[in-house]
């Protein structure tokens, strides 16, 4: 029986990655600050570890108690725009946590390291972005997402650790913290028409992604240890088809049964069109049946209904407020 860790897996994506390893019959640690995590997230059978990935004692003691066969990190504070204004709080929890997973998997022999990146790592006017395209980064989380798939890259040629990376992009879901009002986009809309406030857009709404439901992303990432045609490779993986902000607006809106009341806001510097071409992970793992956006919305909101909104805060440790949207000391929503 192979002996997991999962970061972040009280958190959304983590927690459901982790609940398609136990079901494979896998022994799975779950370790979790829970800064944006809840313990009820954590799936049954799974052992959840309060911690952070910035204590290197603590992951030295994991390791050396448990021997696992493989990591999946997925614990990170994916703010894009907000990294710009809190790069020493994000190159820590992104990059430098992330270095303390990597060292001791390094030295604990661990099999694979599975890792989820971000399409971030590509920057602006690349679309459809591919594996192959030479990333420019334009945040700082996407930068460090950026630095740690290099430093896995290294440490393959240097002690042959073998590595998994996935480039997902705008995934959204069912246990998704909507009370995060930084980041997103799908849960904010929610939370905030829960709350009956209108939903609130940066620019004019014309931005365009492609929204992934996670039932598409985190049975890929689970079970990707076992394909060798994966290993040591970069994947794009999640949706195919892009939508504008107002669109998804009124997607949400209809789902939950609620006008589509949207406040415009001063437009924030983004990339204005983030899709991906996933040929490369359907070469490797298959082409699979995606779900709808409009399909994924009914779901979440369904479980959105069920579950009520969240307060939200604002965060505490801005490092730099030049040029900080004002409207980001109210409830305001990302576009990605």
């Amino acid at each position: 029986m192979p002996v997991c860790l999962v970061t972040g897996g009280a958190g959304f994506m983590g927690s459901h990655v982790a609940e398609q390893l136990v079901k494979s019959g896998a022994d799975v640690v779950v370790l979790d600050d829970l800064s944006g995590g809840f313990p009820e997230n954590v799936p049954q059978g799974a052992q959840l570890v309060r911690g952070s990935i910035l204590d290197h004692r603590l992951i030295d003691d994991l390791f050396d108690r448990h021997r696992f066969t493989y990591v999946y990190h997925l614990a990170a504070y994916a703010a894009e725009g907000l990294s710009h204004f809190i790069k020493r709080f994000n190159y820590n929890n992104n990059l430098i946590g992330s270095v303390n997973l990597i060292n001791a998997s390094v030295n604990h022999k661990v099999s694979c390291f599975v890792f989820t990146s971000s399409i971030a790592v590509y920057g602006s006017g690349q679309v459809p972005m591919r594996e192959d395209t030479v990333p420019i980064p334009e945040d700082p989380y996407g930068i460090s997402k950026l630095a740690v798939e290099h430093e896995l890259r290294v440490t393959h040629e240097m002690f042959g650790l073998d590595y998994v990376i996935f480039r997902p992009h705008n995934v959204y879901g069912e246990r998704q913290n909507i009370g995060d009002r930084y980041r997103n986009v799908v849960g904010i809309f929610m939370n905030q028409l829960l709350q009956g406030k209108p939903m609130t857009i940066f620019g004019d709404g014309s931005q365009q992604r492609a929204f992934t439901h996670i039932g598409d992303v985190a049975p890929i990432l689970a079970g990707c240890v076992e394909n060798a045609a994966a290993k040591n490779q970069v994947f794009n993986v999640g949706a195919d088809v892009p939508y504008s902000v107002n669109e998804l607006a009124r997607l949400v809106a209809k789902a939950l049964g609620k006008p589509a009341d949207i406040e415009y806001l001063d437009a924030r510097n983004e990339v204005q069109i983030a899709f991906s071409d996933h040929s490369k992970a359907e070469s490797a793992f298959g082409k699979r049946e995606k779900i709808s956006l409009e399909k994924g919305i009914q779901m979440m909101a369904e479980w959105a209904v069920k579950n009520g909104s969240r307060e939200s805060s604002t965060f505490a440790g801005i490092e730099i407020e030049r040029n900080l949207p004002p409207s980001w000391s109210q409830v305001t929503s990302l576009s990605g």
